[in-house]
């Protein structure tokens, strides 16, 4: 069963939507290792259900670390990290299992379970399986900042609505409580107007709309990733497409590249003091890995989300005692769009996976 992400650093997810609780267990991360309980907080609220114009399922998600760290450090021993689930409606799922519904695991899990699955909101599947994710990668930010690694994500884009690069904006401010920056996770004010606008109208239409999350990784040193299938990009694609509702990951320029031209894309080498960087690192334009390796420039990807599938419209699909195809209306409490609590879900993965590849490189080691 693959639940589990990582080798020198790993983190194995369990629970249920619907069952007594979620979390995750990590292993290998190195004793001594500050623990930011703050911080962890933090990333749990901007993760959490019950937000405005989002999901209203009202978890407290408060963090129980059960195991690995002792007196703000950690042990390294094992670290289990769990949240109770309280605000369960399994009566909501009661179509279930004779009625898959559309752009969800339902028939696929009953098929390979062989009608063993709990499919109560998503089960195994659920998104809700994420906080274990963000309360996982929370426990690598002391490991990262004692390197200078800096993992920053935000709000990229609703629909065809953009905001500006993340990159050239203000990534040290702590963003107000209450505001819609906060509620969006976004960086750029005006894009949040535009996006909350939006969100909303989708909303009220009983809709759901696609939507892109933007993370860049600062601070690496040049050489931090393994060879093919260990390389920074594909290690780091596995990750986020392993994401609920995740559909493609760009790295650096994206799908921009597959348009240009080599003499326009390829960025040169310079000297910098007693260092090399390349050209365009510090616009964030150039390539942060190259042949899975670091290049010492800033990495960056986008991880673009499609529109949520349990939508309030009823549609038509199969009714499997029947055979035939009947109305569904999916109830239950839903977010309009992935990307505002995808943010969090998104760092926390990037750290994992570098903090992995930094240990298996011997770039991090804890001292």
């Amino acid at each position: 069963m693959g639940m589990s992400l990582g080798d020198a650093v790993r983190v194995t997810l369990f629970g249920e939507s619907h069952g007594l609780c979620v979390g995750a267990l990590v292993e290998g991360i190195p004793a001594g290792t500050r623990i930011d309980i703050d911080a962890l907080q933090a990333d749990i609220e901007r993760r959490r259900p019950g937000r405005k114009g989002l999901s209203a399922r009202a978890e407290s998600d408060e963090c129980e670390i059960l195991s690995g760290v002792h007196e703000g450090l950690a042990t390294g021993w094992p670290i289990l990290l769990l949240t109770r689930n309280s605000d369960v409606r399994s009566s909501d799922y009661s179509f279930l299992p004779d009625h898959p519904r559309p752009g969800h695991a339902d028939l696929p899990e009953m098929v390979r379970s062989g009608g063993a699955a709990d499919l109560r909101g998503g089960g195994s599947q659920s998104a809700r399986l994420t906080y274990g994710l963000v309360t996982a990668g929370s426990q690598l930010r002391g490991l990262l900042d004692a390197a200078g690694w800096r993992v920053d994500a935000h709000l990229h884009s609703v629909g065809e609505i953009v905001a500006e690069p993340l990159f050239g904006l203000d990534r040290d401010t702590t963003l107000a409580e209450g505001s819609l920056m906060l509620r969006l996770n976004c960086r750029d004010a005006a894009a949040c107007e535009t996006f909350a606008a939006l969100i909303e109208s989708v909303r009220l239409d009983r809709d759901s709309i696609g939507s892109a999350v933007e993370c860049v990784i600062e601070g690496l040193p040049i050489g931090v990733g393994e060879p093919w299938f260990d390389g920074l990009e594909p290690a780091l694609a596995r990750g986020m497409m392993a994401i609920p509702g995740a559909r493609a990951v760009e790295f650096f320029r994206g799908f921009e590249a597959s348009r240009s031209r080599g003499s326009e894309h390829n960025d040169a080498w310079l000297a910098a003091g007693d260092s090399i960087t390349l050209e365009g690192a510090e616009s964030g334009r150039a390539d942060g890995a190259l042949g899975g390796r670091s290049t010492g420039a800033p990495l960056r990807l986008v991880v673009h989300f499609k529109p949520p599938s349990s939508i309030a419209r009823e549609q038509n699909t199969l009714h499997l005692p029947s055979g035939e195809a009947r109305e569904l209306k999916v109830k239950g409490r839903h977010d309009p769009v992935v990307g505002p609590r995808a943010v969090p879900v998104v760092e926390a993965v990037a750290r994992l996976v570098v903090a992995d590849l930094g240990m298996i490189g011997g770039f991090l080691s804890g001292d």
